[in-house]
């Protein structure tokens, strides 16, 4: 074997992947995953429709900010937005799709899967 080349390792070399399966950190999806928009999420799904100010108190974030990771999410499908009036206070509200419901719940799914892969390994 030259300088140039390197050795690899087939499955079968490394310890431990006899039963080889997708580790659980494989399956989290980024664009739920990003700590701000997962935070959006999360919100949206305790309340049910989130106003875009409490939106941004709650999460700390300018509104330039959080205007950009709701677009994010909103082309994903995973949020809707509604734009209206509060008595003559222009207000922006967010609600929770179908599939924003459904990609929130993998998404902890699988952070519990990965926590129980780390205690597990950490053992009694």
């Amino acid at each position: 074997m030259n300088s140039a080349e390197t050795p690899t390792e087939s499955p079968d070399d490394v310890e431990g992947t006899d039963d080889v399966e997708q580790h659980p950190a494989k399956a989290l999806d980024d664009t739920v995953h990003q700590r701000v928009r997962l935070g959006i999420l999360t919100v949206a799904h305790q309340a049910r429709r989130a106003e875009f100010g409490f939106l941004r108190t709650a999460l700390d974030l300018t509104a330039g900010n959080l205007g950009q990771h709701l677009t994010v999410l909103e082309k994903a499908g995973l949020v809707a937005i509604e734009k209206g009036y509060e008595g003559r206070r222009p207000r922006t509200w967010i609600t929770l799709t179908p599939a924003g419901d459904h990609a929130l719940r993998e998404e902890v799914a699988q952070l519990k899967r990965l926590i129980r892969q780390i205690e597990a390994a950490d053992g009694p």
